[in-house]
């Protein structure tokens, strides 16, 4: 993957995680500056995602750790490479531990 193909890819899955936390009822606030995607649970606790693009990489930070997410071109997704979670499922886990309370991210 170039990297301008991956920054594509990347913008395109900022965006649609902004999109699930708005369609979410979990009350997630969200911040986008220069490529990192700060999102703001109800507690007022903090998952941050960001791009690594030296190593074509989708970095998340959260209380539980960090998790690195590989694309995979042949399914479209993201998957985390310690289990290979796809991550808006990988997302809905960290938030809802994170937040105590269910949350589910969905890309569509």
């Amino acid at each position: 993957m170039t990297e301008s193909e991956f920054n594509r890819q990347i913008d395109a899955t900022l965006l649609a995680i902004e999109e699930a936390a708005d369609a979410s009822d979990a009350g997630i606030d969200y911040e986008n500056s220069g490529g990192v995607l700060t999102l703001t649970l109800a507690n007022r606790s903090q998952v941050i995602i960001n791009r690594q693009t030296p190593v074509r990489q989708l970095w998340v930070a959260a209380k539980s750790g960090g998790y690195h997410f590989d694309f995979d071109k042949m399914s479209g997704e993201w998957h985390r490479t310690s289990d290979d979670a796809e991550l808006f499922a990988a997302l809905s886990e960290v938030l809802s531990e994170q937040g105590g309370g269910a949350v589910t991210l969905s890309k569509d």
